[in-house]
């Protein structure tokens, strides 16, 4: 019995050295994530890929069936984010499952542009946190320009 407990302390020990599988993003593919609690339907999907920006590739994704509370909206709630610039790094720590590729991911050309002029100008960046993170902190930014504005 010991004998067996060793080899299998020792196969074990084996797998948690080895490296991670890395997760291979590709445009037009659609993710389950790590969610914030009650947003657990919320996907995301890969509209574009920059690897000639900088020394890594920077990921951007449309986020929906989001609940993120915005206070500057009519209805108070916003469905979705149409672009965030995440880190692949940042990305692989937050998905969980591939649902399905070669979708026509939605239209970010708007915030991209946007985005990448500020980036190119040194005015934006990317975000290296958890993808729920993101989410909760466009929320808190919402909350303080709204307190702001009041």
């Amino acid at each position: 019995m010991m004998k067996k407990t060793l080899v299998l302390f020792v196969l074990l020990a084996q797998c948690a050295a080895l490296p991670a599988q890395a997760v291979t993003f590709e445009v037009g593919q659609l993710w389950s994530y790590r969610t914030r609690p009650g947003e657990e339907d919320s996907r995301l999907y890969i509209a574009r890929i920059d690897r000639d920006m900088g020394s890594k590739p920077i990921v951007h994704v449309y986020v929906d069936r989001l609940k993120l509370k915005n206070p500057l909206l009519e209805a108070k709630v916003q469905d979705h984010l149409v672009h965030v610039p995440i880190s692949r790094e940042a990305l692989e720590a937050s998905v969980i499952s591939l649902i399905q590729k070669d979708v026509t991911p939605p239209d970010i050309s708007e915030g991209y542009i946007i985005w990448r002029e500020a980036f190119l100008e040194g005015r934006a960046g990317v975000f290296t946190i958890s993808l729920q993170q993101v989410v909760q902190y466009i929320e808190d930014q919402f909350a303080k320009q709204a307190g702001a504005q009041q």
